[in-house]
Formats: structure tokens, C-alpha cells, sequence
């Protein structure tokens, strides 16, 4: 059975009809056209669909749309204000924190979260705390490096 849900994506409101135990992964990529959030393991253990909801790291691959009804989600094609990328963003291009670029929407959201947080990092332990998330590329010292670089 179909349920409307109501909420909001990158500060626009939103609407779907649909049924409620659909993913907010799915609804994101193929309702909303927002591709940005990556499928990849389908099972919330890559975290390469990171999204924030209500400034909260989620799985969107394991949330159901019902889960997000009246919440603030995030995507990484929400943190650029206009031409001007995310500090977090700016930070992963300048480390070239990334090759295959899979879980780097994932990356970067875990870390705006993060640096929320703890926006001079200075009582976060930045590897604990990106732990899971899977880079089959291997980069995570230079995705360590970019987060550091954006810390203020």
C-alpha cells in the first residue's frame, strides 16, 4: 500500500507516494533524480549511501522512506551554496583524498557530520569515527588528511 511522506531534501520540501518500506536510497536516485548517493552494498555496512538526516549520518540504503517523513535530509549534491563547494568538499579536492570516487559522497558526509561535531576536531578521534566506511581504492590517509584540512 502507498503512503504520501512529506520531507524535506537540501532544503527543498518534498513529497513522494509510495510505499513506505521503500529505501530513502531509492527514492533519492530515482524519484528525486539526486544520483550523488551511491548504492553499494545494500546492506548500510559501506556506507558509501551516507546522507545526513537532521544532521545525522544515516545508511539511506536501510532506511526506509517512512523512517525520514518530516526530517531535513542532506546530500551531497545539497552542501555547495551555489559555485562555492563545501569546506569539506574543497578539502577532499585539494588532498585528492579519492581515485575511484565510489565512496566519496559517503566520505564527505560522514565528515561534515563529523566536523559538526567537532569542528576543531580536538576531541574526536577522526579514524574511529570513519571506521566504517569501506574506500576499495585505499585512501584513507589521504581522506584523513582532507577532513583534518578542513577542521577550522
Amino acid at each position: 500500500m502507498e503512503t504520501t511522506i512529506t520531507f524535506s531534501v537540501n532544503g527543498q520540501p518534498r513529497t513522494v507516494t509510495t510505499d513506505p518500506e521503500r529505501s530513502l536510497l531509492d527514492v533519492l536516485r530515482e524519484d528525486l533524480q539526486l544520483t550523488g548517493t551511491k548504492y553499494g552494498c545494500g546492506e548500510g555496512q559501506c556506507r558509501a549511501c551516507t546522507v545526513l538526516a537532521d544532521g545525522k549520518s544515516i545508511a539511506a540504503c536501510i532506511t526506509s522512506i517512512a523512517e525520514v517523513e518530516n526530517q531535513s535530509i542532506l546530500t551531497i549534491e545539497g552542501l555547495a551554496k551555489g559555485k562555492q563547494l563545501h569546506r569539506v568538499q574543497e578539502a577532499f579536492l585539494a588532498e585528492g583524498a579519492f581515485q575511484c570516487g565510489y565512496c566519496t559522497a559517503g566520505m564527505i558526509m560522514q565528515a561534515v557530520e563529523l566536523l559538526a561535531d567537532d569542528p576543531k576536531l580536538a576531541k574526536t578521534d577522526v579514524a574511529a569515527r570513519m571506521q566504517r566506511h569501506i574506500c576499495r581504492c585505499g585512501t584513507y590517509p589521504l581522506i584523513l588528511k582532507a577532513i583534518h584540512r578542513a577542521a577550522v
